[in-house]
């Protein structure tokens, strides 16, 4: 049973699982698939309880546990398999603890099933954790002469190298590139906000006109590059503080996804469609780096396409959340240039896809993404100026 119980784990890996945590003996394992709208949890134990009560015990706890996670949700169609592969069943009566799935949530979302496999049953249970997880689930017997526990050893090792593996990758992915021009950009902010304050105050309208913001008539005139340099310039010590939290975080984590140079052409070509969106649609002065932020928001939902289950493992129901309330708090709030904040997150999202992210290259999906930014803003340069 020791060599079943590896070999499932090796084969819902194969399938598309990934170990979530593991126990320090390896006896339990806890393992999520790739799904993440209708998730499935498998949880693995190798054990063997001699009296139901036992096993009543640990279904419960179990259930509870899982009831009671944190930052983990079983969305509707999702569900827990619990797991028991053991040499042999309790002594007593067991059956009725795992022949109805429990409820995870009132009104029921999901459901928390049991499976007792022993060396009895084996052909009749596998098709059914087949049947729960999607998986594919077919074991290969021992070949004859075959040391069990080296088997279980080996599949074992097998196993642990690959979760080592893919954790390894992962951490990669987060911390492919130094935050150099985030670091950078924010010294030029605070720099641009102390020249506007030195010459007259960040809030004159006419000293943020002199120095580069976002005025319509002179963009009319041919001052293109109202365009760009509005992103460094902000309006009042507030506006500065918060864009500049905003972008230190936000900056340092796209900026170690996508390495510097992508992380540059993506914030200046956000900060261009958010200016775009602005000139369009709002005709009064406006400065501040809101729009390239934006764009930072939609960079990271351009990796939430490609990494989709490892993006809402870690961040991605924060940044949605982030997302939609800033919109939300840009259409309640007068004075917000919410057109320039969705012409920035739009931005981002092309300007990510045409540049995609490290080592992975998608040709296709680069062009579609670079053909639907160019198009976007020879519509707007367009219909702005006409």
């Amino acid at each position: 049973m020791d060599v079943l119980f590896w070999q499932l784990v090796r084969l819902l890996i194969h399938s598309g699982y990934r170990i979530a945590q593991m126990s320090e003996r390896g006896d339990e394992i806890w393992l999520e698939s790739g799904h993440w709208r209708r998730p499935t949890i498998v949880r693995l134990v190798r054990a063997d309880f001699d009296w139901s009560r036992s096993l009543r015990l640990d279904i419960e706890y179990t259930w509870q546990f899982v009831r009671q996670m944190n930052g983990r949700k079983i969305g509707k169609g999702g569900h827990v398999v619990n797991v028991y592969v053991m040499a042999y069943p309790p002594v007593d009566d067991w059956e009725f603890l795992v022949d109805e799935p429990l409820p995870l949530s009132e009104p029921a979302d999901g459901a928390f099933h049991t499976l007792l496999i022993h060396s009895s049953n084996t052909a009749e249970m596998l098709p059914r954790l087949a049947d729960m997880t999607g998986a594919t689930i077919r074991p290969e017997p021992l070949t004859e002469g075959a040391d069990p526990f080296a088997t279980a050893e080996r599949l074992k090792y097998e196993v642990l190298t690959e979760w080592r593996r893919e954790q390894e990758e992962e951490r990669r992915i987060f911390e492919y590139g130094k935050p150099l021009f985030t670091r950078l950009l924010i010294v030029v902010q605070v720099v641009m906000f102390l020249i506007l304050e030195w010459s007259g105050g960040s809030t004159d309208p006419s000293v943020l006109i002199r120095y580069g913001a976002k005025f319509n008539p002179l963009i009319e005139m041919g001052e293109w590059w109202r365009f760009l340099t509005p992103m460094f310039l902000h309006i009042g010590f507030l506006h500065l503080l918060t864009n500049t939290f905003a972008l230190y975080y936000l900056g340092i984590t796209v900026e170690r996804l996508y390495g510097s140079l992508r992380f540059l052409l993506i914030y200046t070509t956000a900060g261009f469609f958010g200016t775009l969106a602005s000139f369009l649609f709002t005709p009064s002065i406006s400065a501040g780096a809101s729009g390239a932020i934006f764009g930072l928001f939609g960079a990271l939902l351009y990796f939430g396409t490609v990494y989709r289950h490892l993006f809402f493992r870690t961040m991605g129901m924060n940044v949605v959340s982030l997302i939609v309330v800033n919109l939300l708090f840009g259409l309640l709030v007068p004075g917000i240039d919410n057109a320039g904040h969705i012409g920035g997150l739009v931005g981002g999202f092309l300007a990510a896809g045409a540049v995609h992210l490290p080592k992975r290259a998608a040709w296709g999906r680069q062009m579609k993404a670079l053909v639907v930014a160019a198009l976007l803003a020879a519509a707007g340069l367009w219909l702005g100026f006409r």
